[in-house]
């Protein structure tokens, strides 16, 4: 065999082995964060989820639930935290809608209820069947973590803590947070996001949410180095109930550890002017929505959030 041939053979061997190295390494690292997490993980809740169709693979849209149920709660709890993430993996834009815990829907096979309730009824399936006859959103997927999750992924996640700005003093479980700039981890971050014991309720709240979102999305890219995202990768499959493909939970995680996403975006729903309060109902004080306004907002402001 010719020196230059022989050369070219050792280069494609090296090639080869580099693959299957970094293959190898990738399989066996997600395996042992997955392995680990599920250790730590008691995952009750029954989600038969079926999802909407994804036919534009460019575009997912994320049902996102934090479950304020306990790990020894056999039927898992309401839905503390109701959110849709939508993602376009081409122009890189995040967008984030919040539902307000208590709008008043009708639910199937219970009738007029608090949204969060449906999720203690039948799951994810059944909260993204409310979501998608109440307001018409498509879901592709679905992430849902109790608190206790919630606390170890963030603290796998962001080793270093997360900075938050807080925008007022708060104490819950035994959590005291000062008003201003400091670093908190999982327990603190999920206390801060968690508080609606003042005159703005559930309004005040969804807002210090999107604020803890918009926080971990923007400090991601300095959270944890490229290396280690198959097994934090793994690691969140283990802790997270979710139906995301593992190579789509991987590309997303890449686009936003590169910095590679725009500012996210944010809506409330109900949208301001479309709902009321009312205290006399079976479920207790609730939001009526007027349903038709707040899809046309959701569908503007996606489709605004497109164009961008």
């Amino acid at each position: 065999m010719k020196t230059g041939m022989k050369f070219l053979v050792c280069i494609l061997l090296l090639v080869l082995l580099i693959i299957i190295g970094v293959g190898s390494y990738t399989a066996i690292s997600f395996h042992n964060g997955k392995k680990m997490a599920q250790s730590q993980v008691n995952k009750n809740k029954n989600n038969d989820f079926s999802g909407d169709q994804q036919t534009n693979m460019k575009e997912i849209t994320i049902m996102i639930i934090g479950d304020d149920g306990r790990e020894d709660d056999e039927d898992g709890g309401r839905a503390d935290t109701l959110m849709v993430a939508h993602y376009n993996s081409e122009t890189k834009q995040p967008i984030l809608i919040s539902i307000m815990r208590d709008s008043y829907v009708s639910i199937p096979g219970h009738g007029l209820e608090k949204i969060n309730a449906a999720y203690a009824y039948g799951g994810a399936e059944l909260t993204r069947k409310v979501l998608n006859d109440s307001f018409g959103l498509p879901i592709n997927y679905y992430i849902s973590a109790d608190f206790n999750n919630f606390i170890q992924l963030i603290n796998e996640l962001y080793p270093k803590g997360v900075e938050i700005d807080a925008e007022k003093e708060i104490n819950l479980d035994n959590v005291d947070i000062k008003k201003g700039k400091q670093i908190m981890d999982g327990n603190t971050l999920l206390q801060y996001a968690r508080f609606r014991m003042d005159e703005e309720g559930d309004f005040g709240r969804v807002r210090r949410q999107q604020q803890v979102m918009d926080a971990l999305a923007k400090q991601s890219k300095d959270a944890l180095p490229l290396a280690q995202l198959p097994k934090i990768a793994g690691e969140a499959v283990g802790y997270l109930d979710t139906n995301i493909p593992t190579n789509v939970l991987i590309d997303l995680a890449k686009d936003f550890l590169k910095g590679n996403v725009k500012n996210l975006e944010t809506l409330s729903v109900p949208v301001k002017g479309s709902w009321a309060f009312n205290d006399y109902t079976d479920a207790g004080s609730v939001l009526e929505v007027d349903e038709k306004l707040n899809e046309e907002a959701i569908h503007k402001f996606l489709n605004d959030g497109e164009s961008q």
